[in-house]
């Protein structure tokens, strides 16, 4: 069965995740951003995609910015999803930040369980895009609305394991966000600014992406 994830409901008119066609949007949506970029996305060119029409897609959302939103959200959710079943047993925190490096990186491989959605493909959308859904002039109201808890919830998980490992460090939240936000970015330089990065684009990518992230938090935390 496909995984559901209960996500803020302001995001959408009707849930995408109930319905074949809502399921489909999502599908082809990250698709179509993925090939084309958000810039040139319009809910016109997706309709034509999945045979439907524009009225259709608005039922769900209410325009395009929501749906980088969701699909944002829903990744989020994704890894820290991956991080609680990883980390349930485990009682030693720093195997536990281990683990949640691991999953924030291995989080982009392809899961069977989820039939409509490409992890690996949804990830390089984030990656490309992910920006775009929050550095927005709205931001304030959208945090209000609660657009961004999916976020942060994931990097509060994290902070709270951080700070098993140093109750003293002061700056756990800010690590916690600066290990996904540099996990994104060091392989969009890797790939596209390459001297911006000593992350090499290739094969063992995810491999030295892992030993680089902890290494910083290894120092860090020292």
């Amino acid at each position: 069965m496909d995984i559901k994830f209960d996500l803020n409901s302001s995001l959408y008119n009707r849930d995408p995740q109930e319905t074949v066609l809502g399921r489909k949007i999502i599908e082809h949506s990250i698709l179509l951003i993925n090939e084309i970029g958000f810039e040139s996305f319009t809910f016109k060119k997706l309709a034509s995609k999945i045979s439907s029409t524009e009225k259709s897609i608005y039922r769900y959302f209410e325009n395009k910015h929501l749906l980088l939103l969701f699909l944002t959200s829903w990744y989020w959710e994704w890894v820290n999803y991956l991080i609680n079943i990883n980390t349930r047993n485990i009682i030693d925190p720093s195997r536990k930040l281990n683990i949640a490096i691991e999953n924030l990186v291995n989080a982009t491989s392809e899961n069977l369980m989820n039939k409509y959605i490409n992890e690996n493909i949804l990830h390089q959308v984030i990656i490309k895009e992910g920006g775009k859904a929050y550095h927005v002039i709205d931001i304030d109201d959208e945090n209000k609305a609660g657009h961004f808890l999916s976020y942060k919830t994931l990097v509060n998980q994290v902070s709270k394991i951080i700070k098993e490992i140093n109750p003293k460090f002061i700056y756990c939240s800010s690590l916690a966000s600066n290990l996904f936000e540099m996990a994104n970015n060091q392989i969009y330089f890797a790939e596209h600014l390459p001297r911006l990065s000593s992350l090499k684009s290739g094969k063992k990518q995810n491999e030295h992406l892992i030993e680089m992230l902890k290494f910083f938090t290894q120092k860090i935390l020292a």
